[in-house]
């Protein structure tokens, strides 16, 4: 049986998109001063040795623009390589592969998918996907890689209207630029306090 990990670059006040997208966007690839090869080595080490992909069809076709032309890195190489799944109406677009497209029914789908054998499933880039993940309880985990930027705009992690759940921190490690990566797991409902 696989797991579903959702892993996301995150700014502090809950921003995930790093690219324009046409929308007026400003901060373009607003990560890169943070990156260094350590973070880039816990950030592979977590994504594990061989892992399939769970994408949004934006995701998808913004990531599939970019990684087949970087040249080879280990991160590279098993992006490209990993069984994309894509939740998409138009699967005969699909170009960037291997690739699947997924049904209709996203909970169905991912039910399906976790119930094979297989490499664990990543998700990134989507936080529609991600908040009805979450709201099904699919997601096993959530690494969450926290940059020490406020941004103000842009597309955030958890959808207005994501269901109330409550986390444990399950590993916490901070680097020397400022960044920190929490990994949670799900515990459910959200505990309320007795007057």
């Amino acid at each position: 049986m696989r797991k579903l990990k959702i892993i996301e670059h995150v700014s502090l006040d809950g921003v995930i998109q790093n690219s324009t997208d046409g929308d007026g966007f400003p901060y373009h690839d607003w990560t890169a001063p943070y990156r260094t090869p350590e973070g880039g080595k816990l950030v592979l080490a977590e994504h594990g040795g061989s892992f399939d992909l769970l994408l949004g069809r934006r995701t998808y076709d913004s990531w599939s623009a970019i990684w087949p032309n970087v040249p080879s890195s280990p991160m590279v190489d098993r992006l490209n390589a990993a069984t994309k799944f894509v939740l998409t109406h138009r699967p005969e677009s699909l170009e960037w592969g291997p690739v699947a497209g997924l049904g209709p029914d996203l909970v169905d789908s991912v039910q399906q998918l976790k119930a094979e054998d297989g490499p664990d499933l990543i998700l990134s880039g989507s936080s529609t996907l991600t908040s009805t993940l979450l709201a099904h309880g699919l997601a096993d985990e959530a690494l969450l890689i926290v940059y020490p930027v406020l941004l103000g705009t842009g597309k955030r992690l958890f959808a207005e209207g994501t269901a109330a759940q409550a986390f444990q921190l399950a590993d916490s490690r901070a680097l020397p630029s400022g960044v920190v990566l929490n990994r949670y797991r799900s515990r459910g409902t959200v505990p309320l306090s007795r007057l």
